[in-house]
């Protein structure tokens, strides 16, 4: 198989060892498979040579964690450094990040932890990109985040803080939509209207999840982005709307924990499958 720089507009999933076997076995695999890029990032061979096969059958997406873009100190020179030893051994079709921090003073927390939306954050996650793109000697993609609070600080919304960024660093943006679904439940907005001020012209993938409804110390729902479950009812309906609008896009079943049988995260791609072909038909 060939492959040219970008994903195919099918269902994809995350990639857990314990499916191989069964992947390759399958007649019929997903369209690409993410793995997490902090997963790959030592010389051991068995995991590359996994790797390796998989994308002989398959477009592949490296998504990180630990980058911590949104960070207030410099990228991690090592990090990038190992990053782009990962993406020149594999050529994956992409690579993305989150909007997030995870590292302070040297510590970093097992965490994807939320930004003030100013212009000096803007200016930050900005110059962290620029450096992220010219390193790797590629396009990005920025991922919207789940978070649990806002900040007074904040001078612009998270929509349009995304649009600036694209505007500025020409990234691609990965949208989540499980993501969005736990952030209006937490901060009492509507969904479809955060959806709707998306910049979704810029929308290179989409993130489905299943989330997990808590309730905080005054007893309020929280809803907690924990990609341990299917796919709820709300996130498939407004991936649909999405859909609709955007045309077939590529879709990633994020499940990473209480990781289920192959054939439960297989269906959930297949649902997903079902309705970009439903739409690319009545395109």
């Amino acid at each position: 198989m060939t492959h040219h720089g970008h994903l195919p507009p099918r269902a994809g999933v995350g990639f857990k060892p314990a499916h191989f076997p069964e992947i390759v076995a399958a007649a019929q695999p997903p369209a690409f498979f993410e793995v997490h890029a902090e997963n790959y990032m030592g010389a051991g061979g068995p995991s590359h040579r996994q790797l390796e096969r998989l994308h002989a059958i398959a477009a592949l997406s490296v998504h990180g964690v630990g980058l911590s873009i949104g960070g207030d100190a410099p990228l991690d020179a090592d990090h990038l450094a190992a990053l782009a030893r990962l993406c020149e051994r594999h050529q994956p079709e992409c690579f993305s990040e989150h909007l997030a921090w995870s590292t302070h003073d040297g510590a970093f927390f097992n965490d994807l932890l939320p930004l003030p939306y100013t212009r000096a954050t803007l200016d930050r996650v900005c110059a962290h990109i620029d450096q992220t793109q010219t390193v790797l000697r590629r396009r990005m993609w920025l991922e919207n985040p789940a978070t649990y609070l806002l900040f007074d600080a904040s001078e612009m919304s998270e929509t349009d803080f995304l649009r600036a960024v694209v505007r500025r660093t020409g990234c691609g943006l990965l949208l989540d939509i499980n993501n969005v679904v736990v952030c209006a439940a937490n901060h009492g907005f509507e969904a479809r209207d955060y959806l709707a001020a998306f910049p979704l012209d810029a929308v290179q993938e989409i993130h489905l999840a299943g989330h997990d409804e808590q309730r905080d110390e005054h007893g309020h729902a929280l809803l907690v982005d924990t990609h341990d479950r299917p796919v709820c009812d709300d996130v498939w309906r407004l991936y649909a709307e999405v859909i609709a609008t955007t045309g077939p896009l590529p879709t990633l079943i994020e499940w990473d924990n209480d990781v289920p049988a192959w054939s439960v995260l297989a269906r959930q791609a297949e649902r997903a499958d079902a309705i970009l072909l439903r739409e690319a038909v009545d395109a």
